[in-house]
């Protein structure tokens, strides 16, 4: 990573079941005041105190400056179609002396918030980010929920550096293939580790993806789902419907049928791995869907940065039919790992 340091520079870079779960949630806030037999002033008394105790509380889509009481808002870091990322202090860990007492915080979009399993999806997306452990994964801390404004919300670490979005801008020719050895091989670790977790990202993009002065870290698992036998208390909630897929990085069978698999996140990966080799999107950010129907899949060309044994495997990886795309992240991995044809002569030589 040492190639890429000096691109970094410290920026910070944001960006039924389900409601019983959201109803149990607010349960306090949203409980209706008893009726009160008795009459005259006692009835007006309580008429006067339901109305103050229902003003009380902010309507959904209102957030405080601060939430929960300890965590306060700083700025807007990133925001999508269904989640606002922000960076915040948490006052409780600043007033014990912390002296970085910064975190990212994630709360559900405001038009998205009204949906009666907004807060159970966000928490789907804290479960299973919880059960990733991984140093290129992004780190979660907590699910909370504030009571007033009856907001859901997720803390996580803030990451320091450059989402590879930001990067490709800088970077408009790809990468060399030292530095983008450095980049995919953490990449399809973190990828392959949460594969093994049961865990499918669904949403694998150059905004998802931030280079930190630590390493590479995968983030962003709004629309990730486990695959079956996973965390089965979870509400079975279908991502189809939210429509959020970015479609330029969503594999054609995941715009067509909504269905999350290891199989569309290769082929995520895969496009994200072809941009960083060529500075250029393998399909002119096309949906897979119309890319397919265009076939600009038999116009693909190796990336000039890409050593050639690798380019086999990634166009498999790119295929638009899924029972010929890769299965597992394995040989992408294998091929990233082995060294390239002009070291392999020099190898034998020495």
């Amino acid at each position: 990573m040492s190639d890429l340091n000096a691109a970094l520079d410290d920026i910070l870079i944001g960006e039924d079941a389900a409601s019983n779960l959201t109803c149990s949630a607010f349960a306090e806030v949203n409980e209706a005041p008893r009726p009160q037999p008795n009459k005259g002033k006692a009835r007006n008394r309580s008429r006067s105190r339901s109305r103050s105790k229902a003003k009380s509380v902010a309507p959904v889509g209102e957030l405080p400056d601060v939430l929960a009481g300890r965590y306060r808002l700083e700025r807007l870091l990133g925001a999508g179609g269904m989640g606002a990322v922000y960076r915040a202090r948490d006052l409780l860990h600043e007033q014990f002396g912390e002296p970085d007492p910064y975190l990212a915080l994630k709360v559900m979009s405001e038009a998205f918030s009204e949906t009666p399993d907004a807060s159970a999806l966000l928490y789907s997306e804290f479960a299973l980010s919880r059960r990733l452990r991984h140093p290129n994964i992004v780190r979660v801390y907590s699910f909370e929920v504030d009571t007033q404004c009856r907001r859901a919300f997720i803390t996580m670490e803030l990451m320091r550096g450059l989402a590879l979005d930001r990067l490709l801008c800088e970077r408009p020719t790809g990468l060399p293939w030292n530095e983008l050895c450095d980049v995919v091989r953490p990449l399809l670790d973190a990828l392959a580790y949460s594969h093994a977790q049961g865990v499918l990202h669904g949403d694998l993009k150059p905004s998802n993806v931030m280079l930190c002065d630590d390493g590479v870290r995968l983030f962003d698992f709004g629309l990730s789902q486990a695959e079956e036998g996973i965390l089965t208390g979870l509400p079975q909630l279908s991502r189809s419907r939210f429509n959020a897929w970015t479609p330029s990085y969503a594999a054609p069978e995941l715009l067509e049928e909504g269905v999350v698999s290891v199989s569309s996140d290769l082929y995520a990966v895969a496009c994200v791995i072809y941009e960083l080799a060529s500075g250029k999107h393998p399909f002119r950010r096309l949906p897979a869907t119309q890319a397919r129907n265009e076939r600009l899949d038999h116009q693909l060309q190796a990336p000039r940065n890409l050593a050639k044994h690798c380019w086999p495997v990634l166009r498999k990886a790119l295929a638009f039919d899924p029972s010929v795309r890769l299965t597992t992240v394995s040989p992408l991995r294998d091929v990233f790992r082995e060294p390239s044809s002009w070291l392999k002569r020099w190898l034998c030589r020495a």
